[in-house]
């Protein structure tokens, strides 16, 4: 049975953010609608109480499929939400849930809606060289893909849930978050994206799971794959 609204969190270690985060979640998400669900992918084998929590707070617990990547854990998300919209958020609190409602009510005004770091009224709390960093990567997938919006990268988007699910993705990392908007707007050119301004927080707790060597690598191997592909 399919609903109005999916919420994914794909998560690692982050219990004590999400003791938090979920509820407030949920609180938004019900202004907005009665019939949405809240997805948290944890990892493979539990490393954490995730899995409480989720529990406590009554949302869907998931263990990644395929693999233990955070490219598994967004493809296990896609296959298992039943929303006629999808948003994905990061587990860490760096998202704020109050721009679900942004989100979810410009629906109506385009195809995939993005919360944008880079647009008139975004903000990053991020460092220098990590904002620097990820002016790059934008301004590369932009140039090299053709894609028309400024903030590619970060993966707090609305996404239709059909087209979502039918996308074929085999990224690994955190680069699958451009390769889902390229293979959507390639496979659907008609469809219209709206960013809005947010201001993206540092996590709440714990430590950040990106490993910059890695981060650096993949997004040069994925734009060149997706380009050429």
């Amino acid at each position: 049975m399919s609903c109005d609204l999916t919420v994914v969190l794909p998560s690692y270690l982050e219990e004590e953010n999400l003791r938090l985060l979920l509820p407030r979640i949920k609180e938004h998400c019900q202004k907005l609608t009665p019939n949405f669900e809240v997805l948290v992918v944890d990892t493979m084998t539990p490393m954490d109480g995730t899995s409480e929590v989720c529990k406590d707070i009554g949302v869907k617990y998931l263990n990644r499929q395929g693999g233990n990547t955070y490219g598994d854990a967004v493809r296990t998300g896609i296959s298992n939400s039943r929303g006629e919209k999808v948003v994905f958020m990061d587990a860490d609190g760096s998202h704020p849930p109050s721009v679900l409602d942004e989100l979810y009510e410009s629906k109506s005004e385009a195809d995939i809606v993005i919360a944008s770091r880079y647009i008139e009224g975004g903000f990053t709390e991020n460092s220098k060289i990590l904002v620097l960093m990820s002016l790059i990567v934008n301004m590369g997938y932009r140039l090299v893909l053709g894609l028309k919006c400024k903030d590619v990268s970060n993966s707090f988007k609305l996404y239709p849930g059909d087209a979502l699910r039918s996308l074929n993705l085999n990224c690994q990392n955190f680069d699958i978050v451009e390769e889902i908007l390229f293979k959507m707007v390639r496979s659907n050119p008609t469809f219209k994206i709206k960013e809005i301004p947010f201001s993206f927080k540092k996590r709440m707790f714990g430590e950040t799971k990106r490993n910059l060597f890695v981060f650096i690598f993949t997004y040069v191997i994925t734009l060149f794959k997706l380009r050429f592909s």
